[in-house]
């Protein structure tokens, strides 16, 4: 199940070096403004959608591609994230 979410860290990585003319991605990578702006926007529809019990699961999906890009376009690798989140299990 978590081989996805490390295949889409991988595609995140390789857009890096893609044209932000063909590549989405490359263009939140390297636009930090729009990659915020999507953060904040995917996280207020997923909220919406658990207040109305519906599209919970596409917007949730959102969320997830979207933090994943706005912390790689910001150097904070998730393997970080991970140890940080395993240090605070007890």
């Amino acid at each position: 199940m978590f081989e996805n979410l490390e295949e889409l860290i991988k595609i995140i990585r390789d857009r890096k070096n893609s044209s932000p003319d063909k590549s989405y991605t490359n263009k939140l990578l390297n636009n930090k403004s729009l990659s915020v702006a999507k953060v904040k926007e995917e996280i207020g529809e997923l909220i919406e959608a658990v207040e109305k019990n519906s599209n919970k699961i596409h917007e949730a999906a959102d969320v997830i591609y979207h933090l994943m890009v706005y912390l790689e376009a910001n150097n904070i690798n998730i393997e970080d994230v991970m140890s940080e989140l395993k240090k605070r299990q007890k």
